[in-house]
């Protein structure tokens, strides 16, 4: 059976990103850049005033104090976006805004509230040092800076810098539509009240949800009944997604039928079923380029496989270069026991918390694969390897943390 670093690694490798387009910036927050990004510019483009006051050369005012007011003859206003007529020579100064580009000959400006107005001079009451309130052409942003790295997810920032230096739109590769399909006869929506031998479809609304949260674009189907023929139309409209993700029918029942159809259709098996509790009976295939996961329909197992499987598969496909969560090291309250000679990996649903700078985990409450509620309060999972059957209270185990954004 297929280890969970294993299915992990087949997953990844026969999964690439999708081919990147051009975006207006508005619409790139959130996207991979699929490309290093470099300026070709420098910013700000002209030294220009840092607040309103007069724009001077600071050795005309050596000697000016409360006592000894240095006057200067004023040539005329800049607002922001105006050019001096004139340079700034010994005795002189032009009133500037903030913004404004810093006439010739002036090295500094004198804050407005330092002064003294007449009709056409000013009275500076003390000396200032050369080059203040000012900012320097290129200070903020070098012609041949790196700006963003290929894989990156772009942020605000990121945006505001691209178009401080010129740029209106960037390459990035796209969210994938991601086909979601939950099967079997025992299911209504939500908001139907449950027949003999029915149960909501939470899996639908989970499901779409790990799928948005990644920055994918989930495309939930009706729920499929049990049936080949209905089934197999099903899919092959699905197949217009990027990717398909399916729940229950994997299994070995005579009413589980995804394996065979999308055999049938053409689909690669790369494997199916990993060595990991709860979770098993998952299947991946390949269908030209598109990845497809069968994945249980047990609501825990079901979120968890997505939770370790489909989303750094989904991340590959938008693009991003870090893919995985982070991992902490927590020492774990109460304890665990599991089942001895047990050969599967075991994923806890735990709520960790940080205490006098070290990590405290605590399972949320019962472990079985449908108790959905133990993912109430869950921000990180507990991976107990293969073969370990005890964890004693206090005990160390690793984290993924669920709740923690990656470092992208």
């Amino acid at each position: 059976m297929t280890t969970p670093a294993e299915a992990l690694q087949l997953i990844l490798t026969r999964v690439a990103p999708l081919p990147p387009r051009t975006l207006p910036l508005a619409e790139a927050l959130g996207l991979a850049a699929a490309e290093a990004i470099t300026s070709t510019e420098q910013v700000p483009p002209f030294t220009n005033s840092a607040m309103d006051g007069y724009a001077v050369r600071a050795g005309d005012l050596a000697a000016a104090s409360p006592e000894h007011l240095v006057r200067l003859r004023v040539l005329g206003d800049l607002a922001a976006g105006a050019m001096a007529d004139q340079a700034v020579a010994a005795g002189t100064a032009w009133r500037i805004m903030t913004g404004a580009p810093l006439p010739e000959g002036a090295d500094s400006v004198v804050p407005v509230e330092d002064t003294e107005r007449g009709a056409d001079w000013v009275e500076v009451h003390r000396p200032l040092r050369k080059g203040i309130h000012i900012r320097l052409a290129g200070e903020d942003i070098q012609a041949g800076l790196a700006l963003v790295v290929a894989g990156c997810a772009l942020r605000p920032g990121d945006l505001g810098v691209l178009a401080a230096v010129g740029l209106s739109s960037v390459n990035v590769h796209p969210r994938p539509r991601v086909a979601v399909l939950t099967t079997g006869d025992e299911l209504v929506d939500a908001s139907e009240r449950p027949g003999p031998g029915q149960i909501r479809d939470a899996n639908i609304h989970a499901i779409c949800a790990q799928v948005a949260a990644c920055g994918a674009i989930p495309i939930p189907f009706a729920r499929v009944r049990d049936d080949r023929a209905t089934l197999t139309g099903v899919l092959r409209e699905a197949l217009r997604a990027d990717a398909i993700l399916t729940t229950g029918g994997i299994s070995v029942g005579d009413y589980d039928f995804v394996k065979a159809i999308l055999e049938e259709l053409g689909a690669e098996r790369v494997f199916w079923k990993v060595a990991q509790k709860p979770g098993g009976p998952l299947g991946f295939w390949r269908l030209g380029d598109k990845p497809i996961f069968g994945i249980p329909g047990n609501p825990v197992a079901a979120m968890l496989m997505v939770e370790e499987y489909v989303r750094p598969a989904l991340r590959r496909l938008m693009g991003f270069a870090k893919l995985h969560r982070p991992v902490a090291e927590a020492r774990l309250e109460g304890g665990w026991s599991g089942k001895a000679g047990d050969h599967r990996t075991t994923f806890l649903r735990v709520i960790a918390r940080r205490e006098a700078g070290h990590l405290q985990a605590r399972l949320t409450g019962p472990q079985g694969s449908a108790i959905l509620s133990s993912m109430l309060h869950t921000n990180a999972l507990a991976v107990i390897p293969a073969g370990m059957d005890l964890v004693e209270p206090g005990g160390a185990v690793t984290l993924h943390l669920t709740d923690e954004a990656e470092d992208h």
